[in-house]
Parts: structure tokens; sequence; C-alpha cells
């Protein structure tokens, strides 16, 4: 028999330690990724479970705004308390809120450009009610018309700035540069690409913009355009020319039962004094076609909260886009 010196005895026993050592992290590694794979599992069950509410939601409220816009083809109004009034859905496990709002009331990013024979163009027009809008809610002018111009040259199809507008060269020379979209705003989001809208600028527009999928200037309906919305109303106008106090005073005035017509609407001598054109008459109208829903689903540890747009003619009321964003 071989005599094993207390050496060998040592290194024996460190290298057994050493071995159980090794293994005790494999275990613990492998618990761990078995725990961040249920972990992951989970969360990706529950955000599937809070996606599919959030569809049936969306049907409640194609459903619903079906049966507004039906209810009388000629006006939509606020009768029925839905605009911006947040209402619960009942689901079997969590919480889901809803919320409806008239998305057509905003200054449409796409109204910056005019298509013709395929082709975007800049819109005078459109760059002069962002300009408009960007002055009642605060912006400097010259600010403001530099906005507008660069967010034109950003949804038109040419390499040729407008006045004070910027194309790709404009973009080539950023830390991390990319080029002008040259088509149609796909998202209001996207202004945040666009030269000189830093982040003040773009939150104070944020409430204010929409992108539709339409390229035709802002239409405001004035049966459910609410008095604190006045900046709209006087973006139709010249900058400057229509005082915010009387736009308000004017919405806030509204019969309850909605204008009934335009004519009563544009009879106003506050509005009479202000001679609008045909052309903004005719971006004033009685009736609704785009909804924003925006929901929010707790699901477990998971919430999600999601913003969906809908179109309500021709009916079916239907989908047009939808984004989510969670929080866990």
């Amino acid at each position: 028999m071989k005599y094993v010196t207390p050496s060998e005895r040592g290194a024996a026993l460190l290298s057994v330690l050493l071995m159980v050592a090794v293994l005790a992290v494999i275990a613990a590694t492998t618990l761990d990724r078995l725990t961040l794979s249920s972990k992951l599992s989970s969360n990706g069950n529950a955000l599937a479970q809070a996606r599919m509410f959030t569809y049936a939601a969306e049907a409640i409220a194609a459903a619903r705004i079906e049966d507004l816009v039906a209810r009388d083809a000629a006006q939509t109004t606020l009768a029925g308390d839905w605009l911006g009034k947040q209402q619960s859905i009942p689901i079997p496990v969590g919480s889901a809120t809803a919320m409806v709002r008239d998305t057509g009331n905003c200054f449409n990013l796409n109204s910056l450009v005019t298509e013709t024979d395929g082709r975007y163009l800049a819109s005078a027009t459109g760059m002069t009610q962002m300009t408009s809008l960007m002055v009642s809610l605060g912006t400097d002018e010259n600010v403001a018309r530099a906005v507008a111009a660069a967010a034109a040259d950003w949804a038109d199809s040419d390499m040729m700035p407008v006045a004070n507008g910027v194309e790709d060269e404009g973009y080539r020379s950023e830390a991390t540069p990319y080029l002008a979209a040259n088509r149609p705003f796909a998202h209001p989001s996207e202004l945040r690409a666009v030269k000189g809208v830093n982040n003040a600028i773009y939150a104070k527009l944020q409430p204010w913009i929409c992108a539709l999928p339409e390229l035709v200037l802002s239409r405001l309906n004035v049966n459910t355009l609410l008095p604190e919305q006045a900046p709209l109303l006087a973006m139709l106008f010249p900058p400057g020319s229509m005082n915010l106090a009387i736009a308000r005073s004017h919405l806030a005035k509204r019969p309850s039962s909605g204008y009934g017509s335009l004519i009563r609407f544009w009879a106003a001598p506050e509005l009479a004094a202000l001679e609008p054109s045909s052309q903004v008459q005719g971006q004033v109208k009685l009736t609704s076609n785009y909804f924003l829903l925006t929901t929010q689903v707790t699901f477990g540890e998971l919430t999600l909260a999601g913003q969906s747009m809908i179109v309500a003619s021709p009916a079916p009321a239907r989908v047009i886009w939808r984004s989510w964003g969670e929080d866990e």
C-alpha cells in the first residue's frame, strides 16, 4: 500500500473543493438562467394577454364610434359626454381603461405638402398655419417659420429647400448623419427628427399635432373643439391675427346641441371681422372622422399603454394604426 503524505491529502482535498466550487457556480448559473427564462416566458404571456385586451377595447370603441356617427350624419357633437372621458373596461384579471378623443382637431403635419403626379410638394398654406399655431403657443415667429419650412422639406419629394428650409445637406452635418424622409409623416413623433425641433419645441407642439393619412389642410370640427383648444382655431388665420381670449370665448358659447350650421358658426362678429377666406371656411366642419383611442391595461406586473387611431368613414369604423409602450 502506497503511503499518502499530508501534502498529497491536502492537494486532493483542494481539488475536491475546487470541483465543488465549480459545480456550485454552474448550478447557480443554471438556476439563474432558468429563473430568467421563466420570468421572460411569464412576461411574454402577460404581454400577449394584455394586447388581446387592447384589441377588445378597440373593437368596443369602434362599435361605439359607429353608433356616435350614425346617430346624426350631419354633425358630431359632445352629446353623451364621450370626449376625453376615461372609461373602465371589466376584464377577468387586472384592470383596463380606455379614452377616446377627436384626433381630427389638430394640426395635420401632412398638410405641409400636396401631391401632384405622385410627387409631394411643399404647401405654403400648410407652412403658414403651422407657423400661426406655434406663434399662438408662444414660439417666436422667426423660429416658428424655420421649423415649419424644415418640416415641409422633410415631407416633400424634392431636394431643393424652401425658404428657411432644410434638405439632406442639413442632416448630413449632424453628429449622427441621416437624410430627410422625403415622404409624408407616418407618426407625429417623426417631427422630432426635423431640423430645429428641439425637446422644448416638440413638447410644446406634441398635444396639438397629428399625422393623418391624407394630404389635406387641417379640418376642425367646431362642435367638438374645446375652448382650451383655441390655438387650433387661431392657426387658421395669419400669425397673431386672432386673439386667443376671443377664440376661447367663442368656443365656450357653443350651443350644447352643436352649431347645426356652419353659417351660424361664421356669423359671429368676432369671426366675421377677420374676413376668413373660402379656403379657411372650408377647413371648418361639423363632423368628425378620426378618433384616437388611448388604452392602459394592467396585467400582473405588466402595464401596457397603447394608442389606436380609428377612422369612422367609410363604415365600418376600423383601426388604421396602433402603437404600444410598456412599463414593468
